[in-house]
């Protein structure tokens, strides 16, 4: 989108002003239908595992936002597109899950939206949709009659999905071939079902979206819209959200509000500016004083990111809670009861157990030979203790007098080990 388009609706200005914007398929008469009145829009979730991961945030975001200056959100559960699978940025096919996974997954993620749009029968309260709702109801001959008609093959091995997969010479099955026409049929689906003129998603999307615009001009006669985000990375170069321990997750279950707070307190410098506007709602200007601090003033900037993040997600309760055990732990040697703690069988510290077995079991550490690196260079510490032995075996002798350890990896990571 060029720097010069200046909305004039309040959505698309917020967009702008805080780096949401990467390509929108029709700015001016979008920004148009914004202003004139409500406007319904739709991002789509698989459901691929049982909590969405940070990744998914920014999307939720632009959802939140959409709501908040005056329109209707709609999040699309992929009850239906799941069966299939997301071809988009993937060497190979995902594995195929069964339906009960799929509910079970659809149930588990659905809390995270609660946190951050308001769901009811008003105008502008958001709405929750499964597309299995209608794709699981098309005969096989009337999808291809009624939706394939209006794709061609040419077109479509121009995408980027389908491109990518055949330069690489991997494997695309005709399974996931289909996945953009569904994807496409849910754009026109949600356009009948709920006037929704318009479909948010990332950079990756653009062409499955473009797709959708396409369908709904086509069979509906009416005007639809696209707008993605650009490809979230940090400022090293890595894709964000990725931990010690694998995905950053939303559910609390699968990621604790600490271990959630932590992640975003150990912000590159570089990217707390950008992260305060995806991800708080904090007013610019007041981003805009955060972002000049300098040295190791901007350690205090990154824990406003974290206090806010965490707040949106967990609750502001979580996020204090959070906040003062890192202070606790790190600043005054201290521990608490919210630190993230897991339980071992005292047995084993009676007979002796690796450190480095335990610290890759609880996230410290990516395997036990990571662990023993990390302790022979005197990164990991016992009881606030440096350990340089990779052999380091833990002994009811590390436990204190209520039967806890307390393990750290650098400066960043701590967690505290039961015994039961």
């Amino acid at each position: 989108m060029s720097d010069a388009f200046k909305p004039k609706s309040e959505f698309l200005h917020v967009m702008q002003a805080r780096g949401y914007i990467h390509q929108i398929t029709d700015a001016e008469a979008l920004d148009a239908a914004l202003k004139a009145g409500v406007v319904t829009a739709y991002v789509g979730y698989d459901c691929t595992a049982d909590s969405l991961h940070i990744g998914h945030l920014i999307s939720i975001m632009m959802l939140r936002w959409f709501q908040r200056t005056g329109h209707r959100p709609i999040t699309l559960m992929g009850g239906g597109t799941t069966k299939v699978g997301d071809p988009t940025d993937k060497d190979q096919q995902r594995p195929l899950l069964s339906d009960a996974v799929i509910a079970a997954n659809l149930a588990s993620i659905k809390g995270a939206f609660q946190r951050f749009l308001r769901f009811g029968d008003k105008p502008t309260d958001a709405t929750m949709v499964n597309n299995a709702d209608w794709l699981e109801k098309l005969g096989y001959v009337e999808f291809l009659r009624e939706y394939g008609v209006h794709f061609t093959i040419n077109r479509m091995l121009t995408f980027d999905s389908v491109r990518m997969r055949l330069e690489r010479e991997q494997p695309l099955s005709f399974l996931e071939f289909n996945y953009m026409l569904m994807q496409a049929t849910d754009f026109f689906e949600l356009h009948r079902r709920f006037g929704c003129a318009l479909q948010m998603g990332g950079s990756d999307q653009w062409g499955n979206i473009v797709n959708g615009v396409e369908l709904v001009r086509r069979r509906a006669g009416a005007q639809a819209f696209g707008l993605t985000t650009p490809l979230l990375t940090t400022a090293s170069g890595e894709k964000m959200g990725k931990s010690v321990g694998g995905a950053v997750w939303l559910n609390a279950d699968r990621l604790s509000p600490y271990d959630y707070w932590q992640m975003w307190r150990n912000t590159e410098d570089a990217d707390v500016p950008r992260f305060l506007k995806l991800f708080t709602e904090l007013p610019l200007p007041e981003i805009g004083k955060l972002a000049s601090l300098k040295g190791a003033e901007i350690n205090e900037a990154k824990k406003v990111l974290a206090n806010e993040a965490t707040a949106l997600l967990h609750g502001r309760e979580s996020a204090d809670a959070a906040a003062a055990a890192a202070k606790a732990a790190f600043e005054e040697g201290k521990l608490s009861e919210d630190l993230p703690t897991v339980e071992l069988p005292r047995a084993q510290f009676e007979a002796g157990v690796a450190l480095a077995a335990v610290a890759a079991d609880v996230g410290l550490a990516t395997s036990r030979s990571d662990a023993r690196r990390l302790a022979q260079g005197g990164g990991l510490r016992v009881n606030d203790q440096p350990v340089t032995d990779g052999q380091r075996a833990l002994t009811v002798a590390d436990l204190n007098a209520d039967g806890v350890v307390k393990l750290a990896a650098g400066r960043k990571k701590i967690v505290l080990v039961r015994a039961v």
